[in-house]
């Protein structure tokens, strides 16, 4: 079953709580997004360790209900 923009969102701010997030449905099918996610969590950390933190935020739905997500992460 896909996992709707606002489902995706929810998760990321449970563990993120600053997070400004906009998210794109790259197919319209609910499946294939794009997410850029900006927050103070992320400044001094790698692009490796901001998008550990997001993948986190998704509790394994990554790879199961999400099927794929593009990331773009940035410190504010």
């Amino acid at each position: 079953m896909p996992l709707p923009k606002n489902e995706i969102k929810k998760l990321i701010i449970e563990s993120i709580p600053d997070a400004s997030i906009e998210i794109k449905d790259l197919m319209g099918d609910n499946n294939h997004y794009s997410a850029v996610i900006k927050s103070k969590l992320f400044n001094n950390l790698s692009k490796i360790e901001q998008h550990k933190l997001v993948y986190k935020s998704l509790k394994g739905k990554m790879g199961n209900e999400l099927h794929a997500l593009t990331i773009t992460t940035e410190g504010k």
